[in-house]
């Protein structure tokens, strides 16, 4: 279905051309007209397959945009993540020039936060913890919140936000509608989903070719000595300009970003430790393309979304099957195809094959010989 099928004001048709967006996905499709009839959603999709617009549109054209008060709150489990969800909205209400969005995270000045509620807000974006900071200051109006999203729902509530969430949502009194997008559908969710909605409509996008990212899939044997020049040959052999690499600790991010730096790489690296202004501020030179390697751990990395990002490199075998998908979920979208490589050794051989079979992906096998040209290879 083309967006401009769908039934919606000539603003958002503007913004959403404006977007470079034609075609819906198929979450957009299935989801903005249930959530237009004001219907509770529940929603399984795929990372990278657009859920921000399918309930952003819904939720701009839920606003009383005459009362500047918050009327809708969008609930992410990292500050990255409700960033780029901000931006995303703002994007969408481009031509409603009076629509208030307001970010608030953790780890960031509260004052700040406080002044920007102070001036008026119709959608916040928030990270539970700090959202329920500001409904204890009393520096945020819930009592006119209709409309509640929860983003990377299955995320959010294993990262243990499962009791805030559900003192939020005991709390917002004038609740009419709550929606959740989640890649999976896990215990938590479906008791939020029991315990919250009414006759919530269930949304299920398999990732098929159409919607899921297009991802040409890597693996690689290795040892710890051969990743680093495995790593270079891979980014040179191929002219790769926009590369995100995956290490499992702080210390191993930080350590082959120095590595890297040191062979002339323009690279930064992405980890808890960093403050928030630092990692804003690492983001902002990748997203811009002034970074060619990003390398980073899995809880520094979620939410973030730029487009146009060339391979995704596992130097470490994820410590989970779902962070696996969410690494290589980084490159091939908005249609664009993607390519991942996965580093591995001999004894995570067994590991690797069952996250494989496990979520469902096909990876070719790949070596480099001693001329660091990459060659087929046996698994």
């Amino acid at each position: 279905m083309l967006y401009s099928e769908l039934n919606i004001p000539e603003q958002l048709h503007k913004a959403v051309e404006r977007m470079g967006f034609v075609e819906m996905t198929e979450v957009q499709e299935k989801a903005i007209p249930v959530m237009l009839e004001g219907r509770d959603i529940i929603a399984k999709a795929p990372t990278g397959t657009g859920k921000t617009c399918a309930f952003g549109i819904p939720l701009i054209l839920g606003l009383e945009q005459d009362k500047v008060y918050p009327q809708a709150v969008v609930l992410a489990p990292t500050r990255e993540l409700a960033q780029q969800i901000t931006e995303d909205l703002k994007d969408l209400a481009h031509f409603y020039p009076d629509v208030r969005i307001v970010c608030v995270y953790g780890g960031a000045n509260i004052q700040k936060q406080i002044e920007k509620l102070k001036k008026g807000a119709h959608i916040i974006v928030a990270t539970p913890g700090r959202f329920q900071d500001h409904i204890n200051r009393r520096t945020v109006d819930i009592s006119h919140i209709r409309d509640v999203v929860l983003d990377e729902a299955d995320e959010m509530l294993n990262m243990g936000f499962y009791k805030d969430v559900r003192k939020i949502l005991d709390q917002l009194k004038a609740r009419k509608r709550l929606a959740m997008f989640s890649a999976t559908i896990s215990r938590e969710v479906m008791d939020i989903g029991w315990l919250y909605q009414r006759d919530a409509e269930e949304i299920t996008v398999q990732p098929v070719e159409d919607s899921a990212p297009k991802i040409d899939q890597y693996m690689l044997l290795t040892t710890g000595r051969n990743k680093l020049p495995d790593i270079t040959s891979i980014i040179l052999k191929n002219h790769y300009q926009r590369v995100m690499i995956f290490c499992n600790t702080k210390y191993t991010t930080a350590m082959l970003a120095n590595q890297l730096a040191d062979l002339n790489f323009s690279v930064d690296c992405l980890h808890g430790d960093l403050s928030q202004a630092e990692r804003n501020k690492i983001m902002a030179t990748f997203r811009e393309g002034n970074l060619a390697v990003l390398v980073a751990t899995d809880v520094a990395a979620r939410g973030i979304d730029v487009s146009e990002v060339d391979a995704v490199i596992n130097y470490d075998v994820p410590p989970s099957n779902e962070y696996y998908t969410h690494r290589i979920g980084r490159t091939g979208r908005a249609k664009h195809v993607g390519t991942s490589y996965l580093l591995y050794t001999k004894e995570e051989r067994t590991r690797v094959r069952d996250m494989l079979r496990y979520t469902r992906n096909t990876a070719t096998p790949i070596a480099i010989d001693d001329n660091g040209e990459i060659v087929p290879a046996e698994f």
